[in-house]
């Protein structure tokens, strides 16, 4: 059998000691209380409810548990002073055995975790289990847009592991973590170290050549002859650390975010000069692995198609990717928008798709009307904020953070933004995409949702414009479609002629005429169908691109500015 999933799951801290723990696992399902029975087998890191799995159609109820085990073997030249044994993602709450020992329990579904085995671990063969369980929508824990009664723009759950398993082993003196900020004015990098040892070596490489050095843990490194990044010349530089028994590579992108004037409207910049975001909404779902991604080719077909066709900016849409998705967009040159997960109650459709188009306006610190009045799960939401901070803050595309999406779970916007932007002031913040907008102490963007209605921007606003969702133009691809009758699109066309018209339309008579209006950034929805939802430049399947490359290359060349 294929493994899946085998490359190395975290570019930006890449050491030689590798386990890769996917492929073939035994799994129970039952209901709480239940005996523990092992009825299947499953291909890990996919979810039960996916077809990649080997089952399919598995969805794990509130009141029911999954148990994972395997086992593997370890040799004595893998193990050094301590061994990680690391989760990319895990949805939603789990308990982790090795050899019958407890070394851990996490909760947080779209995150990576790590335990540290070393005492429970040993040479030769050894047994992981896991017991998972997943409350779904039925809590408010962060979840995004999955949904036990699926449907429309709601997606099926998925729960249990679905990133890559695998183990490290490290020296004591070990690189626990790295943090890389970029200056491109005085043309230096800020570099933090994290290690228990002070015996340390930097050195900066362009290619194969080293341009520079330090042997400090906090330092700022000149960097010689300095390279900007973009979407147009992705230029990286690596990293290579060292203590006297441990040794990473990394790298980055000399790059800034930043908002500037450009005599007349407030502008995204890209390296002080105003940048067009002409982007996409990117769900991250595939018909075969839900989350999860079947392969690392995949990813990058995709990225490099939505490149080749003109668009710069992918908006990931609630949900935080593997590690190497990321990488993938920094090597090949794509802004990334990164939404944080949301949770809360119910998404009570009258209040966050019926009330805005009516004007309707609401304070986010009175929690109960968005169903937030939750303080473990906001307590959560935090917590989960911070972390996914830390996990991408030394991504180089990522250029927008997005704190709430439609007024989902939304809460406390305005504070939330001070510690957002106290967390990272690299990058520039989205409060509130869609509505329910606070006014101008919180969001630095005017974040609009356009759908049903004329695409305009508002006069005499003094933020930066930005239309964070627009289009959705749809199409049904015979023979590619999730379900034949239940269609979900916010303009359904008959036929790809129809779409080519339609959408031209829209660009070059609607869009194209608000960039001189103030108009900032575009994020078209979206990449992908995603189930009954036909919205897609791609069908679910991947396997029809529904515009022609040409002619979304000619419409994307006018969509800058002048």
């Amino acid at each position: 059998m294929k493994i899946p999933h085998t490359e190395y799951p975290r570019p930006q801290l890449k050491r030689d000691s590798y386990l890769n723990l996917n492929g073939e696992w035994f799994l129970g399902h039952v209901k709480q209380g239940e005996s523990l029975e092992y009825q299947h087998k499953i291909i890990v890191p996919f979810s039960p409810e996916s077809k990649a799995s080997g089952l399919g159609n598995l969805i794990l109820k509130p009141n029911e548990v999954l148990f994972y085990k395997r086992e593997f073997e370890i040799s004595s030249e893998f193990l050094k002073d301590i061994t990680f044994l690391h989760f990319g993602a895990v949805d939603y709450s789990c308990i982790c055995y090795i050899n019958g020992v407890e070394v851990g329990y996490h909760q947080g579904g779209f995150l990576p975790f790590f335990f540290n085995v070393s005492k429970a671990i040993k040479i030769g063969k050894n047994e992981i289990r896991l017991t998972v369980t997943d409350p779904t929508d039925t809590a408010t824990q962060s979840r995004g847009k999955q949904k036990l009664k699926r449907g429309g723009i709601w997606y099926t759950p998925q729960s249990g592991i679905w990133q890559t398993v695998w183990l490290e082993s490290v020296s004591e003196d070990y690189i626990q973590n790295i943090k890389i900020t970029p200056n491109i004015e005085t043309k230096s990098v800020d570099l933090e170290i994290n290690s228990d040892t002070d015996v340390i070596t930097i050195q900066i490489l362009d290619g194969n050549e080293v341009i520079a050095e330090s042997s400090k843990k906090t330092c700022t490194v000149p960097i010689p002859n300095m390279i900007l990044w973009s979407p147009e010349n992705p230029k990286l530089y690596d990293i290579r650390i060292k203590t006297k028994n441990d040794e990473v590579t990394s790298y980055f992108g000399m790059r800034k975010f930043s908002i500037g004037y450009d005599g007349k409207f407030k502008r995204l910049y890209l390296n002080n000069k105003p940048y067009f975001h002409n982007g996409l909404l990117d769900q991250g779902y595939w018909s075969e692995g839900l989350l999860t991604p079947p392969d690392d080719e995949s990813m990058i077909n995709e990225i490099r198609l939505m490149k080749e066709m003109g668009f710069n900016t992918l908006r990931k849409h609630i949900k935080v990717e593997p590690l190497r998705w990321y990488y993938h967009c920094d090597r090949l040159g794509m802004l990334v928008w990164q939404d944080f997960v949301c949770g809360g109650g119910p998404y009570e459709t009258w209040k966050v798709a019926y009330l805005p188009f009516i004007g309707w306006k609401t304070d986010d610190t009175k929690h109960r009307f968005l169903n937030r009045t939750d303080e473990k799960g906001k307590k959560e939401f935090i917590e989960e904020m911070n972390q996914t901070v830390n996990l991408l803050y030394n991504t180089v595309s990522l250029s927008v953070w997005v704190l709430f999406n439609e007024g989902w779970g939304q809460f406390d916007s305005v504070n939330l933004t001070k510690k957002l932007k106290n967390l990272d002031s690299t990058r520039t913040i989205d409060s509130v995409s869609g509505w329910y907008d606070q006014g101008k102490n919180s969001s630095e963007l005017k974040s609009l949702h356009l759908y049903y209605q004329k695409l305009k921007v508002p006069k005499k606003e003094d933020r930066v414009i930005v239309l964070s969702e627009f289009g959705g133009y749809s199409l049904k691809t015979e023979g590619h479609v999730y379900d034949d009758k239940k269609l979900f699109g916010y303009k359904i066309l008959p036929n790809k002629e129809t779409l080519h018209y339609e959408y031209k339309k829209l660009i070059e008579n609607e869009l194209i005429p608000l960039i001189p209006k103030g108009l900032s950034a575009s994020i078209y929805t979206q990449v992908s169908d995603v189930e009954e939802e036909i919205n897609g430049i791609v069908t679910y399947d991947r396997k029809v691109v529904k515009f022609d490359i040409p002619f979304m290359q000619e419409l994307n060349s006018k969509l800058k500015y002048d």
